[in-house]
């Protein structure tokens, strides 16, 4: 055995228990269902325990009303993208538990933005709705950028018009340099040929 393979040995033994399955600490009783998910069995090596999923985890509704508020825990991402990426925050987890309870009162996708416009006010929503003086955050920066461009095409046109009237100067005699100056320069290019 080489020393490199020793070495690459001795580095995996300590990773083996958490690559090997433990033993399950609680049989299964009858009658019992199977939980979906395994048990974690140290919950203090990856924080705080986690609720177990339920059916409104995943509900296309849910997810699409919670796509719509933003999280207020500071990370400006939205309640299901922090709540499914951002393990450490507490207050995604709550907002959710207060869409579902909505939701399972009947409530509307509209009503449940209304209700967290209610409590947080309009930043907590993703995108402002589109009335009033917020259309101006929609139209306003088309409209700059469509003026800037247009604006540009008339300075760069009017440039070129500028350009064609005064003439571009044609050949040496032109170039304003005076007789003698021109006469050394060629002297000096002649010599650069040879």
């Amino acid at each position: 055995m080489r020393r490199r393979e020793a070495l690459k040995r001795v580095a995996v033994l300590p990773l083996l228990p958490l690559v090997l399955p433990l033993p399950q600490e609680v049989e299964a009783q009858e009658g019992q269902a199977q939980p979906s998910a395994p048990n974690l069995y140290d919950p203090s090596r990856v924080g705080r325990a986690r609720p177990r999923v339920t059916d409104y985890e995943n509900d296309p509704f849910i997810i699409d009303v919670e796509g719509r508020i933003r999280c207020t825990c500071g990370c400006n991402l939205d309640v299901y993208t922090c709540r499914t990426t951002d393990f450490t925050c507490g207050v995604s987890p709550e907002m959710h538990r207060q869409v579902v309870q909505l939701v399972e009162q009947g409530r509307t996708a509209d009503e449940i933005l209304e209700a967290f416009v209610a409590e947080h006010g309009e930043a907590v929503l993703m995108a402002p709705p589109k009335e009033g003086f917020n259309l101006a955050a929609y139209f306003v920066p088309s409209i700059a950028i469509g003026a800037v461009g247009l604006w540009l095409l008339w300075a760069l046109g009017r440039r070129r018009v500028r350009v064609e009237l005064a003439g571009a100067p044609e050949g040496p005699e032109s170039s304003g340099l005076a007789d003698e100056d021109r006469e050394k320069l060629e002297a000096e290019l002649q010599d650069l040929e040879l």
